[in-house]
């Protein structure tokens, strides 16, 4: 249990892209490989350590969607080498934590960054370098007209943070739905930088209003999924959310609340990176009493 839970601090850190990311990189990525997966049409998604990639390939050349750790930005490169180009002309970043921008360094050299505009000032107090940081900001929405389809980054305020995007091709039929979906997980919100779960909630109804049932629903973590996917994973978020705020409201601690559990349906859910203990803290301080 230790052991998980110092992992666990490890990877947080190096979302976070606290100075904790530096210590034993190297070791922690020698043996990642970056593995390609099919999504529709034009779209692939690249699955290493990190937040999934999104690829969009086409005679306009490659379009993609968040860049994972720093250190693994040449594995990247060769995998996208593979699909065309080992130079996106566009990188989109879902949001700001490090598992989704440390690469922004290494490609927004060659890339036109593009993300919403919190993102751009997140990553600036950070001291990031001028590289890393997105040239192309927006606040609600911004289309790309790119490899023959429109490609829709929408904002979605206060839910994991405050930096938020998903990605929509319309053509391909695909989303790309960055941190709002950890496919049969429990979510992560980051209180610290503007997220909530009730926010949370309500972009994940909006997200499951623009798609169909054959929609391609890349998440942010976790594997490739669908629309009843998604669907699954807003109802998990949704009820064991409401059941820790009705304990709540019946004046049970934290504590108690962590040591009542959500129940044995719930076991698998917290195996990933956000475990069960965990997620109820969250939900018990985004609610107030």
């Amino acid at each position: 249990m230790k052991t998980k839970s110092l992992a666990r601090i490890g990877l947080l850190a190096l979302a976070l892209g606290s100075p904790l990311s530096g210590l034993a990189q190297n070791d922690q990525f020698a043996n990642v490989t970056i593995r390609t997966v099919p999504v529709s049409g034009p779209i692939s998604m690249l699955v290493g350590s990190g937040g999934n990639i999104g690829v969009s390939v086409g005679s306009d050349g490659l379009l993609i969607i968040d860049d994972q750790y720093a250190p693994l930005a040449p594995k990247i490169k060769a995998a996208l080498a593979e699909l065309g180009s080992e130079t996106p002309k566009f990188l989109l970043n879902t949001h700001f934590h490090g598992d989704h921008t440390g690469g922004n360094a290494v490609f927004g050299i060659g890339s036109v960054i593009v993300a919403q505009e919190n993102v751009r000032s997140r990553l600036m107090a950070t001291d990031a370098p001028p590289s890393a940081l997105p040239v192309v900001t927006f606040d609600h929405n911004i289309t790309l007209h790119f490899n023959g389809e429109d490609i829709t980054l929408l904002h979605m305020p206060a839910g994991h943070t405050d930096t938020d995007s998903v990605v929509l091709f319309e053509d391909s039929n695909v989303i790309h739905m960055g941190d709002h979906f950890f496919n049969g997980g429990f979510p992560f919100v980051d209180l610290s930088s503007g997220g909530t779960v009730q926010g949370y909630l309500r972009n994940l109804e909006k997200a499951l209003s623009w798609i169909d049932d054959d929609t391609q629903v890349i998440p942010g973590h976790g594997p490739l999924g669908t629309k009843a996917d998604l669907l699954k994973f807003y109802n998990v978020v949704k009820d064991t959310s409401t059941a820790i705020r009705i304990k709540k409201s019946q004046r049970m601690s934290k504590e108690d609340i962590v040591a009542a559990g959500l129940g044995a349906e719930y076991a698998s859910w917290g195996t990933g990176f956000i475990n069960e203990q965990r997620w109820i803290e969250t939900v018990f301080d985004s609610y107030p009493r």
